[in-house]
């Protein structure tokens, strides 16, 4: 008899899945686009969400800012850390209980985020547990999200095949980049739609979400994957 396929890791993205940081990025980016003399509105706001932050400075950079790719980066995650540190880490529904299911399950997690590492690695350092075993941000990888390489990064340092993991996603570039990866992927809308994106599963929230759950929705996606 087959054994039944061993959820090994959990691949979590931070801004949007993890945590509702999106108002923040939105919070930093509306003045600095105002003080160029530009108009920010929501709608642009969103078309950030997903996206590597260098192509967030460019398009920044057409609206009218006048500083480098580097400086826009710079001051816009020091700007978001600053915040968070003000007001504490605001979880999604569900995502600190989740974490804590999955440690005391001993299933592997990893924190893959494009966002730049000292302020993936500020949050993961502001949860009152140890939550990830590793982090790979924005600056550790060549090619960002939707490009496969954060979570092929992911799992080569974990020590996991991406056949054996289940990322959680909340962007359309997130999901193309776990799903090329060879994941099982959750898509957990916050700000956009996921819709076509390649999710195996959209839920609309992680509340009440516990590691059994995501076993149970491994095991299902990797038999029908196997049939």
């Amino acid at each position: 008899m087959t054994a039944p396929p061993v959820l090994s890791a959990v691949l979590w993205d931070m801004d949007g899945t993890l945590v509702d940081t999106e108002p923040y990025w939105i919070a930093a980016e509306t003045p600095l686009v105002d003080s160029y003399g530009g108009t920010w509105t929501h709608e642009k706001a969103l078309s950030l969400v997903g996206l590597a932050l260098e192509d967030s400075a460019r398009i920044l950079q057409g609206e009218g800012v006048r500083m480098s790719v580097d400086d826009i980066i710079d001051h816009l995650t020091s700007e978001v850390m600053r915040n968070i540190s003000r007001d504490g880490v605001p979880f999604r529904p569900g995502a600190r209980e989740l974490l804590a299911d999955l440690k005391d399950a001993g299933i592997k997690t990893a924190l893959v985020t494009m966002s730049m590492r000292r302020m993936a690695t500020h949050i993961a350092d502001l949860i009152d547990f140890e939550a990830f075993d590793i982090v790979v941000a924005g600056d550790d990888v060549t090619r960002p999200k939707p490009y496969p390489d954060p979570y092929l990064e992911a799992c080569a340092t974990l020590g996991v095949e991406p056949a054996d993991t289940l990322a959680i996603e909340d962007s359309p570039n997130g999901l193309r980049s776990a799903v090329a990866a060879g994941s099982v992927v959750l898509g957990v809308p916050a700000m956009v739609s996921l819709e076509g994106a390649g999710a195996h599963a959209v839920w609309p929230t992680l509340h009440g979400v516990s590691a059994s759950d995501l076993g149970e929705l491994y095991r299902a996606h990797r038999k029908v994957g196997a049939a």
